[in-house]
């Protein structure tokens, strides 16, 4: 029994649980019919102390969810690295994938861990300068990201397609067994419908070049990139519990074999406790009982000794990163791209990319599929936050859900009053395309779905020509400028294929005073 409760063992079942728990809330953060989401996953980001810090530097407001981010700040001060060695759900998925080789590979050159405090270093110098770049390379925004629009839809596609496979062709009646089941797991963990974005299959390999490199070396992720195990280094140098060695001890290396943090456990003159990941696992390897974790005196350590020409350097690297993204011709008021829709509640453009973190919970949540991720659409400062395609899907018109995930106030949380009165956009008709304008062919499919309480689109009554020179009587739409939304039902379900007969551009969206089609009226 002794030996089934070991550290190791016990930490595995904590890793485990918070691994459980971060799957659980990920599943729970979508519509479940209402307008009230229970347990979003946004709770493990609101614990993420550099995603607050980041937040804070660069939009120069307190996120929602600061105090909670005290609550892992103080932990690690108190008891190290706990958080990465027994809670962080990437870390977890690197150390499952490490497991998997059997035979122990080499390990990289040592000094290669000063990575992780050279991108931290650039990712907060650049955040003094207003660019939020750190949700690209948190590890926690990075694994939403790349579950919600990677992971979980490929997940889904797939279950269900075996399922519907086993159903149609249903071999030896095996059906009776299977149906069951499939609606156990769309009660559960299946998402409500199937969801579709544009660069699944490129975060999806991201994703898996980060897991694969745990194959290179256990947890290369966490030793050599993580920006935020680097800041919990940091402030886990002085930490309360502590790891001692006795004089009992060898050199025998045992511990360093074992070692998640490849902090060098084995030497006594380059130990570093910013590396201890708080595993234990030299703890119940010694064979020597030498090694103990306590609350005393802590063990000599190294210095952190990154070089200073090192550190300038990262941080002149966020310094110029700051003209070197935002020198873009989308910055200017004429040349904004009208493609770029943001969901309702999101700030002004320029505040809002210094506040988006890129975690993709909003996309998660969109019950249309409609929001995705950019590319290029915002420059690359904008890089995988939220845009609205209203040819896959539109903005429901009674729908708040990703103002309430949004973790840093990117996007405002609306109450349905307040979003009903929010433009996102201005619809435009394309008269070479539309059938009553182009092609005399009656067609009211844009005025049916059109849900603001007076309707946004109207009608002209005329009579036109055909080509036999008969009058035909046709009703052609029109936009009303002060009552669309620019929610984008239309252009959804316009039934013209290809490039809709009406389209909606960002023009006229609430939140930008210059980014409108008609001038104020003084």
């Amino acid at each position: 029994m002794q030996k089934l409760l070991t550290t190791q063992n016990i930490r595995r079942i904590t890793q485990g649980l918070f691994l459980l728990l971060f799957l659980f809330l990920f599943i729970q953060t979508e519509s479940k019919g209402n307008d009230e989401l229970g347990y979003p996953v946004r709770l493990f980001l609101d614990f993420d102390p550099l995603i607050s810090i980041s937040t804070m530097l660069a939009a120069h407001a307190l996120p929602v969810a600061f105090l909670l981010s005290l609550i892992t700040v103080v932990a690690t001060v108190l008891f190290g690295r706990v958080f990465c060695g027994w809670v962080c759900p990437l870390g977890t998925l690197n150390n499952m994938v490490g497991s998997l080789r059997k035979r122990k590979p080499e390990s990289m050159p040592v000094k290669w861990y000063r990575w992780k405090y050279f991108i931290l270093v650039f990712l907060l110098v650049s955040s003094v300068f207003t660019l939020q770049f750190v949700g690209v390379m948190d590890p926690l925004s990075l694994l939403i990201r790349s579950f919600s629009v990677s992971v979980y839809p490929l997940f889904n596609y797939a279950v269900r397609a075996y399922f519907d496979v086993v159903y149609a062709v249903n071999p030896l009646g095996i059906a009776l067994l299977t149906e069951p089941v499939y609606d156990v797991l769309k009660s559960t963990v299946l998402s409500f419908g199937q969801s579709f974005y544009v660069q699944g299959v490129f975060i999806g390999l991201l994703f898996l070049v980060i897991l694969g490199l745990s194959l290179l070396e256990k947890r290369f992720w966490c030793k050599h990139l993580c920006p935020l195990g680097a800041l919990l280094g940091v402030l886990s140098r002085r930490a309360v519990l502590s790891r001692s060695v006795s004089e009992g001890c060898t050199s025998c290396g045992a511990c360093a074999s074992v070692c998640q943090g490849n902090a060098q456990p084995d030497s006594k003159e380059h130990w570093r406790i910013s590396e201890c990941l708080m595993c234990w696992n030299c703890d119940d390897i010694c064979p020597e009982n030498a090694v103990r974790f306590g609350f005393g005196k802590p063990r000599p350590a190294s210095p952190l000794d990154l070089g200073r020409r090192r550190v300038i350097a990262a941080a002149v690297a966020g310094v110029v990163a700051v003209p070197l993204l935002r020198v873009t011709p989308l910055a200017q008021a004429n040349s904004k791209n009208p493609a770029l829709i943001r969901p309702p509640g999101s700030l002004e453009e320029k505040e809002f990319l210094k506040r988006c973190v890129k975690c993709g919970e909003c996309m998660k949540v969109c019950i249309t599929n409609g929001l995705q991720p950019t590319f290029m659409e915002a420059g690359l400062e904008g890089i995988w936050s939220p845009v609205l395609v209203p040819r896959i899907g539109y903005c429901e018109y009674r729908c708040t859900l990703c103002g309430q995930v949004c973790p840093t106030g990117a996007i405002k949380r609306l109450t349905l009053e307040e979003k009903a009165k929010v433009k996102i956009g201005l619809a435009m008709i394309d008269k070479g395309r539309c059938l009553p304008w182009a092609h005399s062919r009656p067609c009211i499919v844009c005025e049916e779905v059109c849900p603001t309480p007076k309707k946004a689109i109207w009608f002209e009554d005329v009579k036109v020509k055909d080509r036999e020179g008969r009058t035909v009587a046709v009703m052609q739409p029109h936009v009303d400028l002060e009552l669309c939304i620019g929610c984008g039902i239309c252009e959804t379900k316009c039934p013209v294929l290809g490039r809709p007969a009406i389209y909606v551009m960002s023009l006229g969206e609430s939140r930008s005073r210059e980014n409108q089609l008609l001038m104020p009226e003084y």
